[in-house]
C-alpha cells in the first residue's frame, strides 16, 4: 500500500519554470517505478515522464522531452518533476503514479497507485 501526495503546482507565465514533488509513504519506495502523467480538460491522460527504481533510467513523452526532468530521492521517498520552458499547452492537472511492474512505462493502466493531482496553469 502506497499513498502519494503531489505538491508544487501553480500559475506560471509561459517560459517559466515549476518543480513538482511527489511524497510517497512506506519503506518500499525503491521497489516502484514512478511516473508523472497529466490531463487537460477534454483530453486523454498523457504520459509525461517515468523513472526506474534506482533512478538510473528515465523516460519522457515527446511533448516534454528536453524541457522536463524527472528525478527521485529514495532516501526521502520523493520523486520530482522539474519543468522548464513552460508553454500554455502544458496546462493540466499533473498526477504522480507508482507501479511495481510497468512495461511500457507510458501506459497509465499499469500503475498501481495515484496521487490526487496538482494543477499547473501556464499563462500566455
Amino acid at each position: 500500500q502506497v499513498q502519494l501526495v503531489e505538491s508544487g503546482g501553480g500559475l506560471v507565465q509561459a517560459g517559466g519554470s515549476l518543480r513538482l514533488s511527489c511524497a510517497a509513504s512506506g519503506r518500499t519506495f525503491s521497489n516502484y517505478v514512478m511516473g508523472w502523467f497529466r490531463q487537460a480538460p477534454g483530453k486523454e491522460r498523457e504520459f509525461v515522464a517515468a523513472i526506474s527504481r534506482s533512478g538510473s533510467n528515465t523516460y519522457y513523452g515527446h511533448s516534454v522531452k528536453g524541457r522536463f526532468t524527472i528525478s527521485r530521492d529514495n532516501a526521502k521517498n520523493t520523486v520530482y518533476l522539474q519543468m522548464t520552458s513552460l508553454k500554455p499547452e502544458d496546462t493540466a492537472v499533473y498526477y504522480c503514479a507508482a507501479g511495481r511492474s510497468v512495461v511500457p512505462v507510458f501506459n497509465p493502466r499499469l500503475y498501481d497507485y495515484w496521487g490526487q493531482g496538482t494543477q499547473v496553469t501556464v499563462s500566455s
